[in-house]
């Protein structure tokens, strides 16, 4: 026979379950500002009914039911809207992190400008021009030689400009490697104590909120991919376990950098074998290296990778157009086989080219001229005008600066008023070369600054294509794990009210007992 007291104790747990409802809405609407924060319901469900399962248990036309219980407090995610959020936030770091380093790049190579280098060859030319009308004329020649400074000042300018930048890189680089790590930690700590937890029925619904959003900054960097491991014990079904996170380069079988509460750490190593740190540009990445440091004996038996131990990763091993730490180092540099390859070095090898071929081409037209003949020096092969082998290097040589009539403008020796020589040392600027891909100097510059502001606009037009993209799937996640005040405001009405219908039936069942306990057997009284 059921006992005397069940409806109290029924209605007991809808008391108890309906409360945990209103302290979870509570909890949902203080957390509704917080960043990364997912709402939490309660699930409940009904106690099991009466009678019980067994031989002796009493037959009955059926069960009877007993309440309700809070069988679990689960917050509300989408796997699916998560994994596409994280794929998408790949790309923003990659196109983000591009775009910025080429936008820096234009601000250094500003074309049209007053000030560019584009200008300084368009004025060099002239006042050689000048030269070849005047020969004769000391003014003309020093207005040349100084436009001829201006012109090397301007390639030594962009190449130092470029190099700062680039060495702005390579600390991100090292910034990102640091970070990266600092991640990789924190999600090993947050695995270690949720696998404390778990097996003991817990669901520690707020630190899954704190891993994932470490993995989503992590994704920012590095392409990886999450599988979950039960925690064991007496973990709830609604349960997460703990997270192992894997890296899958191409052309190299996957990589764990996370299992349990273990997890690898990241380093850098350049081409003269120390790490990236900015402070020398010509140290190019060779690769980044992985090392685990766990235990060697990490049961990884339920998940597809392997432990890093050096495991070395090139440039190429990364997937293409996803994360920024390829970007910054897309930007940077890298080596390749033997070649170096990147943004920015790539650049500069082709100022580098520039200023190399215009040194030559300008010294050999140079070499076939004359000097201005003068009271103390007579007329003779010009010497060698520029000096230097890169762009960092070219000047002019001291000995012009100095010298004005050494400027060598007269195709023969001792005619004052000769100026072929200049004007065909002026006739350089649309000589086509084939060291310049068949060009002139200031178009095989144009063609730099035109492929330049092309790769910028691509690299804007993705980073926005990204950034619409992940906002509309942000948008979707939103929807689903962020937390509604009206709904909240909703749901505690509901909740409220279903728990004073609780309280009303203890009160009717109450009364019952009251008249059952003090009112029967009365008779007469």
């Amino acid at each position: 026979m059921r006992s005397t007291f069940m409806g109290l104790e029924a209605n007991k747990r809808g008391l108890f379950t309906q409360q945990s409802a209103l302290y979870t809405t509570g909890h949902n609407i203080a957390n509704a500002n917080t960043v990364g924060y997912s709402r939490q319901r309660v699930n409940m469900e009904p106690t099991l009914g009466y009678p019980g399962m067994g031989l002796n248990a009493p037959k009955t036309p059926g069960f009877i039911g007993t309440g309700v219980q809070a069988g679990s407090v689960q917050r509300i995610r989408d796997e699916f809207i998560d994994r596409q959020f994280r794929q998408e936030t790949n790309k923003l770091g990659y196109y983000e992190s591009r775009a910025k380093a080429i936008a820096q790049m234009e601000d250094v190579m500003s074309e049209p400008s007053e000030y560019g280098l584009d200008e300084a060859f368009r004025m060099f030319w002239s006042s050689l021009q000048d030269v070849s009308a005047n020969p004769e004329d000391i003014a003309a020649r020093k207005v040349a030689i100084q436009r001829a400074v201006h012109l090397a000042d301007s390639f030594n300018y962009i190449d130092t400009q470029l190099k700062q930048i680039q060495g702005n890189l390579g600390n991100e680089i090292d910034v990102s490697i640091t970070h990266i790590n600092s991640i990789l930690e924190q999600i090993a700590d947050l695995n270690r104590q949720i696998q404390a937890v778990e097996p003991n029925g817990y669901v520690p619904n707020d630190l899954y909120d704190k891993r994932d959003i470490l993995v989503d900054e992590l994704n920012e960097y590095l392409p990886v991919s999450i599988q979950r491991v039960p925690s064991g014990g007496n973990s709830s079904d609604v349960a997460e376990g703990s997270y192992t996170i894997t890296l899958k380069p191409e052309g190299k079988d996957p990589i764990i950098l996370v299992h349990g509460r273990e997890f690898a750490k990241l380093s850098t190593m350049g081409t003269n074998g120390a790490a990236i740190d900015g402070n020398d540009t010509d140290n190019l990445l060779d690769y980044v290296r992985v090392d685990w440091t766990g235990s060697a004996t990490t049961d990884v038996s339920m998940v597809n990778g392997n432990l890093p131990t050096g495991d070395q990763l090139k440039q190429s091993h990364f997937e293409p157009g996803k994360g920024k730490l390829l970007s910054l180092i897309d930007s940077y540099g890298y080596v390749n086989a033997t070649d170096n390859e990147g943004y920015y070095p790539e650049m500069l090898k082709a100022l580098d080219d520039l200023a190399e071929t215009f040194k030559t081409k300008f010294n050999e037209q140079h070499a076939l001229g004359y000097t201005l003949t003068t009271d103390t020096h007579t007329s003779q092969a010009g010497q060698n005008f520029f000096e230097g082998t890169t762009a960092a290097t070219i000047k002019v040589v001291d000995d012009i600066i100095n010298n004005p009539h050494y400027l060598a403008a007269s195709d023969a020796s001792d005619e004052e008023g000769n100026g072929q020589n200049a004007l065909d040392l002026a006739d350089l600027q649309s000589t086509p070369l084939g060291e310049l891909d068949g060009g002139t100097f200031q178009s095989y510059y144009q063609g730099l600054i035109g492929q330049l502001g092309v790769d910028g606009q691509k690299a804007n037009q993705l980073r926005t294509n990204s950034e619409t993209i992940r906002l509309t799937v942000e948008n979707n996640r939103a929807s689903m794990s962020s937390v509604s005040l009206d709904e909240e405001m909703t749901d505690m009405i509901r909740f409220q009210q279903a728990y004073n219908a609780n309280a009303r039936m203890i009160t009717v069942i109450d009364e019952t007992l009251d008249k059952i306990i003090n009112g029967m057997g009365r008779v007469g009284l």
